[in-house]
């Protein structure tokens, strides 16, 4: 990584994993004029996973859209943004043990999704199932 101010080589003083999220806190310093600055690095499942449809097609795995479905299904709350946030970063974790060689089915994304919002909210649930029939 390179300085923010300068563009030279930095190090890292201070890292902590999240534990809400899949991502990584770091402090880091720049070996030339001393600046100090925060970086959050998180994986990009785009570039890794695959999502198979029912018809076979393949298509990368886009957490963009899995959030925008779920803030639609959540815009009846008044924190649907950070809900829909905090609900994609949970169903992304929980979507890590469906994947076989890197590809998901789109059922369980739908169904893992259901799972999470029948725990958290039955009326943005039932909105969501209404989208995602089988």
């Amino acid at each position: 990584m390179v300085c923010i101010n300068c563009g030279e080589k930095t190090h890292v003083t201070n890292s902590r994993a999240s534990r809400k999220e899949a991502s990584i806190w770091r402090r880091r310093e720049c070996f030339s004029c001393g600046t100090l600055f925060t970086t959050t690095e998180a994986p990009e499942y785009g570039g890794s996973w695959v999502v198979q449809s029912r018809s076979g097609a393949l298509m990368p795995f886009a957490a963009d859209r899995l959030f925008l479905s779920l803030y639609k299904s959540c815009e009846h709350r008044t924190t649907a943004l950070q809900d829909a946030r905090a609900l994609t970063d949970t169903i992304i974790r929980k979507l890590g043990a469906e994947v076989q060689h890197g590809i998901l089915t789109a059922q369980s994304i739908v169904q893992t999704a259901q799972v999470a919002l029948n725990r958290f909210d039955r009326a943005a649930s039932v909105h969501y199932q209404a989208f995602h029939q089988s």
